[in-house]
């Protein structure tokens, strides 16, 4: 490398750290159309991902690299969203993605292209730096990225990761989804109308329905049990004193990684007699829960009542 190429090469780098740069740009700096498009011929040391976008190396783009190439083609009032966006704010439960999505003024001209996906929108929030990058703020990037996939699955592991690590709150997602599209929303709205301070709250309206339905005398709901020296048990969701039956939620399948035990205590203590369910079975075998529950208090009818003191956290409705 001669000296002039040396000084060329050092001037760029400090220009754009990155080493992405609009066609544009280097042209305003005195470079021709011409000089740009040979350094970027197969065997140069440039490349042109897209166009009016040079990436001023011939090496394999790093993600960072492939960000700033989206953010320079979409313009000077782009941000990043989606899927990108969530990981720069730490949402780990993410789907695999190497599209770079981005937000743009409805007024603005630019397409998509490639990787770089560009949404124009009405709706432009102010966005947030990190790590020198615009980026939507979380909720609204989670929102979009929700409309763009199509398995609920992924589309509950993802916002429920966000909101459980208190990344955003279950409010900023139902004020995104107020404004947002309606094409691709109904994953998001389902998780989301399902939301409350981080937990399900679904679960409780399918809870509801199959203590309705069971027949059985009405329960203390989220009573904290205690032994009879005082001992705290844990918290039963539904609890029947006079029989000594308690019912339990495991709550693992919306925790942040099914695979890890869950963090509510199992309840268990002698002449104890728990119901232990999903909120999947609540939600798809309510009978089957109807049945446990009548099982279990026939069984508790057979044997002198427990003596265990309970405090209820929620009044009976």
């Amino acid at each position: 490398m001669d000296g002039t190429q040396s000084v060329l090469q050092k001037t760029l780098a400090a220009m754009f750290p990155d080493g992405v740069a609009a066609r544009a740009k280097l042209v305003a700096l005195g470079h021709s159309h011409s000089w740009i498009s040979r350094r970027c011929r197969e065997g140069g040391p440039w490349r042109r991902p897209i166009p009016g976008v040079i990436l001023l190396t011939n090496a394999t783009p790093t993600m960072r690299q492939l960000l700033k190439v989206a953010l320079t083609h979409a313009g000077p009032d782009a941000m990043l969203t989606g899927v990108q966006a969530a990981r720069l704010y730490g949402v780990r439960r993410l789907p695999p993605e190497r599209r770079a999505h981005t937000l743009i003024p409805h007024q603005s001209k630019v397409a998509t292209w490639g990787f770089a996906v560009v949404e124009r929108t009405i709706h432009l929030p102010e966005p947030v730096e990190i790590d020198g990058l615009p980026v939507a703020p979380l909720a609204r990037a989670l929102i979009d990225a929700a409309r763009r996939m199509d398995e609920l699955q992924s589309v509950r592991a993802m916002i429920h990761d966000a909101v459980h690590r208190g990344l955003c709150t279950p409010e900023e997602l139902r004020e995104e989804l107020a404004q947002a599209s309606t094409i691709g929303s109904a994953l998001p709205r389902i998780v989301v109308g399902a939301l409350q301070d981080g937990v399900d709250s679904a679960v409780e309206q399918w809870l509801e329905t199959a203590l309705e339905r069971s027949g059985l005398p009405r329960p203390m709901r989220k009573a904290v049990l205690r032994t009879s020296d005082g001992q705290v048990i844990g918290v039963a969701d539904a609890w029947w004193p006079k029989v000594g039956v308690a019912m339990q939620i495991r709550y693992d399948e919306v925790a942040l990684d099914p695979s890890s035990p869950s963090e509510t205590p199992t309840l268990a203590a002698a002449g104890l007699i728990v119901v232990q369910v999903s909120p999947a079975r609540l939600r798809d075998q309510p009978l089957v829960v109807i049945q446990e529950l009548r099982a279990a208090h026939r069984r508790a009818r057979q044997r002198p009542p427990p003596e265990f003191g309970s405090d209820p956290a929620t009044p009976a409705a």
